[in-house]
């Protein structure tokens, strides 16, 4: 798959909310072929990591994010299931999957079930499109998601309790 027909389909431009899409999502990727590097037990499908993580945040030219440079009608928290509707019409209902559920730890009814969505999920969490060139740290990514609850924070910590050890 070439995601970067996907990714030059929706955003034609070469503009500011391109190069944001294109630097966050290559941020994520990054971080999930890491954990994936370090985690060889885990058998995680890297080319689909990879391709899934450029693709999660597709959505966002819909929405109405002007700090970000998104000038779409649709609140900022529909990002995620308008990009698995775009995915899925594209015939790609895995990475779909991916896009509509990396939101937060995930929305109701919309959990990170596969590894692969829980790692996306996971690396999401430290990087921010509003702060480019900035990397949170653990305690800033659990911070980012106390406002939704402690269950989200609970998970990231779980998930950084498996993902981030050496095996």
């Amino acid at each position: 798959m070439d995601y970067l027909h996907i990714i030059h389909k929706y955003y034609p431009e070469d503009n500011e909310l391109r190069r944001l899409l294109l630097k966050h999502s290559r941020q994520v990727a990054d971080r999930a072929l890491s954990i994936a590097d370090r985690h060889p037990e885990l058998g995680l499908d890297r080319q689909f990591l990879e391709e899934a993580a450029m693709l999660h945040d597709v959505g966002i030219f819909r929405c109405d994010a002007p700090g970000i440079h998104c000038t779409g009608t649709e609140p900022y928290i529909k990002h995620g299931p308008i990009g698995g509707e775009l995915l899925r019409a594209e015939g790609f209902p895995r990475h779909a999957r991916v896009a509509e559920r990396h939101t937060g730890t995930g929305l109701p009814g919309l959990e990170p079930e596969t590894l692969e969505e829980q790692i996306i999920c996971y690396a999401d969490k430290f990087y921010s499109k509003s702060s480019p060139d900035r990397v949170k740290t653990l305690d800033g990514a659990c911070r980012s998601l106390e406002k939704f609850g402690p269950e989200g924070v609970a998970k990231l910590r779980e998930w950084a309790r498996r993902f981030e050890s050496e095996k």
